[in-house]
């Protein structure tokens, strides 16, 4: 069972993880009181309209994986949320199916987001891509894992700058705009795995 912490006024929402057999709804908070320092639960299940009054980054240090729910149709909102570590953003008329599949991808550490919410992106192009460096492959791996800037540094014993250096270096190899670009382009490139 993931227990879903649910960051929103909906019934509707609260019955949908209710009626999953494989999720379980751990507690409601208060959106208006994020972020909280501890929770208890695996996923966090925002559903907000307004995108502007969260601090991403700070929900994005959260111990668990942090999923949005919204009817905002901002690409680059969801972009500039998903940019700083949330790990998902869905349609707010998903169906429960959706809605719990999208809650089992983040809490095994996918990014998720619906087609709506994608940024449009270039091609790639045929030009030859100019190599990674080994620690830009560390940082691009961590990267499509979701994790922070704040977390790749700790993980890799480096400095955030340096992180921010090489997540620049990476869009720019990638011709990515992003960290869901940037993921994409190295799928279809061939550097990222499944």
């Amino acid at each position: 069972m993931i227990r879903v912490l649910l960051a929103s006024h909906s019934s509707e929402l609260e019955n949908a993880i209710r009626s999953s057999p494989t999720l379980e709804l751990a507690g409601r908070v208060d959106p208006a009181q994020l972020p909280l320092s501890e929770l208890a639960g695996d996923v966090l299940l925002i559903e907000a309209d307004d995108l502007h009054e969260y601090d991403w980054r700070a929900l994005s240090d959260l111990p668990i994986p942090v999923l949005l729910l919204t009817g905002a149709a901002d690409p680059t909102l969801i972009a500039s949320a998903l940019r700083s570590g949330i790990r998902g953003a869905i349609a707010r008329d998903a169906t429960p199916q959706e809605i719990d599949a999208a809650v089992h991808a983040v809490f095994a550490g996918l990014v998720v987001t619906a087609p709506e919410y994608v940024p449009e992106t270039h091609p790639p192009s045929d030009e030859p891509l100019e190599p990674l460096s080994a620690r830009e492959r560390e940082v691009l791996d961590l990267v499509a894992e979701g994790l922070s800037n704040k977390l790749i540094a700790h993980q890799l014993n480096i400095s955030e700058h340096t992180v921010k250096t090489h997540v620049a270096s990476i869009f720019a190899k990638l011709g990515a705009s992003s960290r869901t670009e940037a993921v994409s382009q190295a799928i279809r490139r061939g550097l990222l795995m499944l």
